[in-house]
């Protein structure tokens, strides 16, 4: 009897543990999905360390919003279609595997072009002001100043970019001809990012490569303190970050 009652608790247990994964993995299917961030190049609106909420409704559903991106959809479901500014996570078009994360700034149809550092939309320059620039401290304790700029889509949207130079490697190019079902995606650190400016490294997104819209984050620490230093834990996270939506 005792043996059998043995049997019955870890039986719950086991089906406990299983309902909790599929629930979770459902979630994190069709509703959120958290990611961290490895790279600059979306400061200043995403930094290193930061943890973010991801929506993966937000554009539909593709095998990419599957775990291990199972090929069950074909192409995409539920389509919607994502607004220029939105900051987005995709799958790498050129291996179908690395997440990435830049703000779509080019939508089907659409022209773009940089000329002298300046975003251009379908002939249009991009309207930027500059403001207070970006301070960092380096791990030396060095202080490295940024030029900051307010850039403002044509849609009225407004969000924050860094600019080292205005003639930098990426800041004249041709005109990319957004084809249709894709996307132009750019880093907001501008001189610092691998995005659609490079076609053999990023290039156009396809709408099947969308994972979901960066909407808030929940965590953020700045890595300067070593796994052992439990000490200076508490003054590596970046508490004021902590649920600031994603702009």
């Amino acid at each position: 009897m005792m043996a059998t009652r043995r049997s019955s608790r870890l039986w719950d247990t086991v089906k406990t543990v299983v309902y909790a994964v599929l629930i979770a993995l459902a979630v994190r299917t069709v509703a959120f999905e958290p990611f961290n961030i490895p790279s600059g190049s979306m400061k200043p609106t995403l930094l290193v360390g930061d943890y973010l909420f991801v929506s993966k409704y937000s554009y539909g559903y593709s095998r990419h919003s599957l775990p291990l991106s199972l090929p069950l959809i074909p192409g995409r479901i539920l389509m919607s279609e994502p607004q220029r500014g939105d900051v987005a996570v995709f799958k790498l078009p050129t291996d179908d595997k690395t997440d990435y994360i830049k703000r779509i700034v080019g939508l089907p149809g659409d022209r773009i072009q940089m000329r002298g550092g300046r975003l251009h939309i379908n002939g249009e320059r991009v309207a930027r002001r500059r403001v207070v620039d970006f301070i960092e401290i380096d791990a030396h304790g060095r202080l490295h100043r940024t030029a900051q700029f307010d850039e403002t889509l044509p849609s009225g949207r407004t969000y924050r970019i860094l600019e080292h130079t205005d003639q930098g490697q990426l800041d004249n190019t041709p005109v990319y001809a957004v084809p249709a079902g894709h996307y132009f995606a750019m880093g907001d650190n501008r001189d610092n990012s691998l995005d659609s400016r490079v076609l053999s490294g990023v290039g156009f997104v396809p709408a099947e490569n969308l994972v979901g819209r960066a909407e808030i984050l929940f965590f953020s620490i700045d890595g300067s303190a070593s796994v052992w230093e439990f000490w200076r834990w508490p003054n590596t996270i970046r508490f004021k970050r902590f649920f600031d939506a994603v702009e």
